[in-house]
């Protein structure tokens, strides 16, 4: 099979040039951390599910899903046009530091930001899917601040390969699949224990999402200030 063996021998060449497989793993760590931290949408995802049900609940998360993916383009083009500043050894080194404190900032307000506050009364109407699934869209799009965490994420994982469309291509569409499996996990989860989730819930769930990400950042810093590759 000349051909088959042909086939096989350039994919490996593509895989060993830019190793595609780690680029579709960060992707999927940036889409879910990007999108667990218990923000508006991520309570109104809650709520939704509680109260209406687990695919009102998804639509919203996959909402703000798209949103994400929308804020990801526009956060690696712009970064895209200083790659020449980014490869330089040392301007990464020292992206990936900023990266980290950022990261570090961002673990730390959302372990101490109330969640709670933007929870409302449920109005007893469910509306259709595609009205929920807007909903999310437009809560997440309405925060612009979210394109500092992709920038902070995308240099801690340095994940902007220039010159690479097709392998960059892969690597949105796995934030878009982390995004999407966070909020299929969370919506999941949340259906399961309906009966005894509460208010509490969730600010623990915020509280865990903040460590997690402080703890990741930490040793991000220091595996960097070491020359080692934590991630």
């Amino acid at each position: 099979m000349p051909i088959f063996s042909y086939l096989c021998a350039q994919l490996m060449m593509w895989i060993q040039h830019v190793d595609a497989i780690d680029l579709v793993f960060k992707g999927i760590v940036i889409g879910v951390v990007a999108s667990a931290p218990m923000g508006p949408v991520g309570v109104l995802t809650v709520q939704r599910t509680l109260n209406k049900g687990r695919w009102y609940g998804f639509v919203t998360g996959l909402g703000a899903a798209l949103s994400d993916i929308i804020y990801a383009l526009i956060t690696g083009l712009g970064m895209s046009f200083v790659m020449d500043f980014v490869e330089r050894p040392r301007n990464m080194y020292i992206l990936q530091l900023v990266g980290a404190v950022m990261l570090f900032a961002f673990g730390w307000i959302t372990f101490k930001s109330n969640p709670t506050k933007v929870i409302h009364p449920s109005k007893g109407q469910r509306g259709t899917l595609w009205h929920n699934g807007l909903t999310g869209f437009l809560v997440t799009l309405s925060n612009p601040l979210i394109v500092f965490l992709f920038v902070a994420l995308f240099a801690r994982f340095a994940f902007i390969v220039p010159r690479h469309p097709l392998e960059q291509g892969l690597g949105y569409l796995a934030i878009m699949a982390g995004a999407i499996a966070w909020w299929w996990g969370l919506t999941y989860s949340i259906n399961k224990v309906r009966n005894s989730f509460n208010i509490r819930g969730i600010s623990w769930l915020n509280r865990t999402i903040g460590v997690v990400v402080m703890v990741v950042s930490l040793m991000g810093f220091y595996f960097t200030l070491r020359g080692k590759a934590l991630y």
